[in-house]
């Protein structure tokens, strides 16, 4: 092997480059996976998406194409206030997002801080948890009847509407979609270049005018990314504005058309156009703010922003402004593990007693929707790796015309709206009938297939990574030795990937426990209904919100084992390929 690298490194030997090229060769099996998987998201997210396209833009009972649909949702009052009110929602989340994110950001990571790397876990925190779930814990907390505004009230006379219309839905998701914010700002100012920093102070920038002239300018690629991400969450979510009663919104309108008028109506489907029209805009703007801008640094690795140290009552007032925001970040947990056990909590700062029949009546009612989620998600995940394993394997491995459009098609998925791809599988399958003559539509598995394709593009980058790192050359070797394709990836390929493949299975598995949006839609019965269907369910009664909650312990339970797992494995799997040396 020795030897072989050598010549390899020198050119000499002429038979490794021509065995690449001719195992680079499209096989017949390569394009036969590579048409099964066209097939699959041509049937199960083109032609869905593609349906809901289709009926926005025909005339109803005759077929014909029209843009009347369009102009009748120009027309209706409601449907223009939500227009605005979901851009107006998605922005000012934006913006709270950014105060809650930039202050932990730039102190962990400009300061000697202790603990900077527990409050970048910290502030993870909100992610595991879905965000309709914690608007009911901020109500308890921030309501017009909750602890913060009882103790305004008795104190100084006056309330303060955190929780009201709009408001409610702004401050949930600024709560909740901040980490996209954090992470990527964090890691960008990771990699700003320290030499520019200096450069700056020693022509008298200093303080928050250099983190505003210098410093953010650089890290504003990162900060982009993770608005827009807020943005589009926002934007596309359900199940938080109908919790809040706030009907008025896009992603609402347009489940609240399809379920109470029927799919054979036209405006839900307008609406879902708009949906992902406005999903790709944003996308589209925030590439367009950091085109032909020079980011990059003079040197290697950036270098990050200096730290310095902080004087005494400078970390005095940062611990205490970091935890103000960790408090406030994590107010959602601690509500939700108080509601849990709590016998009766209204009208008062805290519960009024403690108990945990509540745990017992969700083990001994409820288990339905934890076997369903536990079997749903993993299958969803299998789907995933195995989708995601031969799209990379495809695209890295082979000159298989078409292989990067596979890659790009299922990365698209990102792009669609949960309640859109429900309605897209409503319109699409239901009248497809099956063995037992229940609509396609109504049957488990479909919320299956939704789940795997919405995590689709999780785990195909996950595998992508992970086959990235694998060295073709060992492939090579193998095959020069007498073993078949086929062989070679089942017995080299696949396990040297697997610590990529578990990490893209849990990430897939703990994203589609949570998964409402898609499957609110899609389920017909409680028996066929997933974790997140019945935590809904139960939050939209003040009775059953205590089962709710610990429904809802539950689930935050098994999303962040499923992220620890995935952690726990990156981390092994980078230690085994760099042979323990960090």
């Amino acid at each position: 092997m020795t030897a072989l690298g050598a010549q390899e490194r020198s050119g000499g030997a002429r038979w490794p480059r021509l065995l690449s090229g001719a195992s680079s060769r499209p096989s017949w099996g390569q394009v036969g996976v590579a048409l099964i998987i066209l097939a699959f998201l041509l049937c199960f997210l083109v032609w869905p998406v593609a349906t809901v396209v289709w009926v926005a833009f025909t005339e109803k009972g005759s077929g014909a194409f029209t843009l009347m649909n369009f102009v009748d949702f120009v027309r209706t009052d409601l449907f223009l206030r939500s227009l605005w009110n979901s851009f107006y929602v998605s922005a000012m989340a934006v913006a709270g997002a950014s105060l809650l994110a930039i202050p932990l950001a730039y102190m962990t990571s400009r300061f000697e801080f202790r603990g900077a790397a527990l409050i970048q876990i910290l502030g993870f925190l909100p992610l595991i948890m879905p965000p309709f779930v914690g608007a009911v814990a901020l109500q308890l907390f921030f309501g017009r009847n909750g602890t913060v505004n009882l103790l305004l009230d008795d104190w100084f006379d006056f309330k303060i509407p955190f929780m009201e219309g709009l408001n409610g839905v702004i401050f949930v998701q600024s709560i909740h979609y901040f980490p996209f914010i954090l992470i990527n700002l964090s890691a960008a100012l990771r990699n700003v270049d320290r030499a520019m920093e200096e450069a700056a102070q020693n022509l008298g920038s200093h303080g928050f005018r250099l983190f505003r002239r210098i410093v953010f300018p650089l890290a504003l690629p990162g900060y982009i990314a993770g608005a827009s991400l807020v943005f589009v969450k926002v934007f596309d979510d359900l199940a938080t504005p109908l919790l809040l009663n706030v009907k008025d919104m896009l992603a609402p309108q347009a489940y609240l058309r399809v379920t109470s008028i029927g799919i054979a109506d036209p405006m839900g489907y307008v609406i879902s156009v708009v949906l992902i029209a406005a999903s790709v805009a944003a996308m589209w703007v925030s590439s367009l703010a950091t085109r032909n801008v020079d980011y990059a640094t003079v040197q290697r690795g950036g270098g990050g922003v200096a730290r310095r140290r902080l004087s005494r009552w400078e970390a005095a007032l940062a611990y205490v402004m970091v935890s103000l925001i960790l408090l406030l970040v994590l107010a959602p947990h601690i509500g939700l593990v108080l509601l849990s056990f709590a016998t009766i909590w209204s009208f008062s700062p805290l519960p009024d007693g403690f108990t945990t029949a509540h745990y017992a009546r969700v083990f001994g009612e409820s288990s339905v929707f934890i076997k369903n989620t536990l079997l749903y998600a993993s299958l969803a995940g299998l789907i995933d790796i195995v989708v995601g394993t031969a799209i990379s394997y495809l695209v890295l491995r082979t000159k298989l015309v078409g292989a990067r459009g596979l890659d790009l098609l299922a990365s698209a998925a990102l792009a669609i709206p949960g309640v859109v791809l429900g309605i897209g599988y409503l319109r699409a399958f239901y009248g497809i009938r099956l063995w037992d003559g229940a609509p396609m539509a109504a049957h488990w598995i479909i919320i299956v297939i939704a789940l795997s394709v919405r995590r689709l593009p999780y785990a195909l980058r996950a595998c992508h990574a992970a086959l990235q790192q694998i060295s073709s050359s060992l492939e090579e070797a193998a095959e020069n030795l007498g073993a078949t394709k086929a062989s070679t990836i089942r017995r080299i390929v696949v396990p040297l990937m697997t610590g990529g493949l578990v990490a893209g299975f849990i990430t897939s598995f703990a994203t589609a426990a949570v998964e409402l949006s898609a499957t609110l839609m899609l389920v017909q019965s409680n028996e066929n209904a997933p974790l997140a269907y019945g935590l809904y369910v139960f939050m939209q009664s003040a009775a059953g919100r205590g089962p709710g909650a610990a429904l809802g312990v539950i689930a935050v339970v098994i999303v962040a084992l499923s992220t620890i797992a995935s952690q726990y494995v990156i981390e092994r799997d980078r230690r085994a390929k760099t042979g323990g040396v960090n």
